[in-house]
């Protein structure tokens, strides 16, 4: 299945907010996160909806456009 330019946008955003995320809890469990502990909760709060949020959106809109 090839999806329409964008749905890859969005599954292109939801991998970054995935990455952010992961990211996010091994900076938080090493102690010492670089941006400060507060700063990067934030990041991991948001980027986890946001990524599921993005992955579903590119979701429908490929199967919304498939011929």
């Amino acid at each position: 299945m090839v999806g329409t330019p964008k749905s890859m946008v969005l599954l292109l955003g939801s991998c970054v907010a995935a990455i952010a995320a992961v990211g996010s809890v091994f900076e938080l469990s090493s102690g010492v996160p670089q941006l400060g502990s507060l700063t990067t909760s934030v990041i991991l709060a948001l980027s986890i909806p946001l990524g599921v949020f993005l992955f579903f959106a590119a979701v429908k809109d490929a199967q919304m456009n498939q011929e």
